[in-house]
């Protein structure tokens, strides 16, 4: 009997290490991958207004009030992607805590060069990025991965296998909680985005018409993302945090 009672013991310390967050892991409200589509279709002019929409957003008063709103902060990282082969993390998992610290991020992305201008496949992009939140130095309560891109995948991995995987965390991976889309240029491509790409919980579409509304639309993204559920005393932030949404054409998948 002591036998048995000494197994269950460890048994149960066993099970009860499983959840116990990786030694030294930093704990953060979330931790963020951002995808930026930077294939072919996407001109130079094209490319500077995504990177200067997202250097703007994390400079803007909203996205800085919502990141420091939220304990612990956020982890995010910033990804190019193109073809099946190119996928790059071109800023590493960062720690923001305050808008000077999301501000510093918006501007070392504004400095970044374009990494590649090949085909499209944003399943190869999944892929890439969803083994980054594993041993990453973070614990997120919430995991999220966020896709922008102006095409459809006509090259790399299944799209909706990479986004299913991601979900399950398949191949010993950290599972994500959701990946949300920001397709630019309307039409079928908002559909594809929800049928391939959004999925998992409280996962949400918010598209940008053109490149020129792109700036608005992540900035609406990523305060919505970094807001998430709201903690106790930050609701009013949510406003702030959601501010020019109105007149932005978007759909939600539940």
């Amino acid at each position: 009997m002591k036998k048995f009672s000494k197994a269950l013991a460890v048994a149960a310390v066993a099970v009860s290490a499983a959840y116990v967050p990786a030694a030294n892991a930093t704990p953060v409200a979330l931790e963020l991958a951002l995808l930026v589509d930077v294939s072919g279709s996407v001109d130079p002019g094209e490319f500077a207004l995504q990177m200067t929409g997202y250097k703007n957003a994390f400079n803007s008063a909203a996205v800085g009030s919502a990141i420091a709103s939220r304990t612990g902060g956020i982890a995010v990282s910033f990804w190019q992607w193109s073809g099946s082969g190119q996928q790059v993390q071109s800023i590493g998992w960062t720690h923001l805590t305050s808008a000077t610290d999301a501000g510093t991020f918006g501007d070392t992305i504004g400095a970044l060069s374009r990494a590649f201008s090949g085909n499209t496949a944003p399943g190869s992009a999944i892929n890439a990025a969803a083994p980054s939140f594993t041993a990453n130095g973070f614990e997120g309560a919430r995991l999220v991965i966020d896709v922008s891109g102006d095409g459809v995948q006509n090259e790399g991995a299944d799209t909706l296998t990479a986004r299913n995987d991601a979900l399950a965390g398949t191949g010993g991976n950290d599972p994500v909680n959701a990946i949300n889309g920001l397709p630019i240029g309307g039409g079928g491509l908002d559909a594809w985005y929800l049928a391939n790409i959004v999925g998992g919980t409280n996962a949400f579409l918010i598209p940008a018409a053109t490149f020129a509304d792109f700036q608005a639309a992540v900035e609406t993204k990523i305060g919505r993302e970094v807001i998430g559920a709201p903690e106790p005393g930050s609701l009013a932030l949510a406003g702030l945090a959601l501010a020019g949404v109105a007149g932005l054409r978007r759909k939600q998948r539940s």
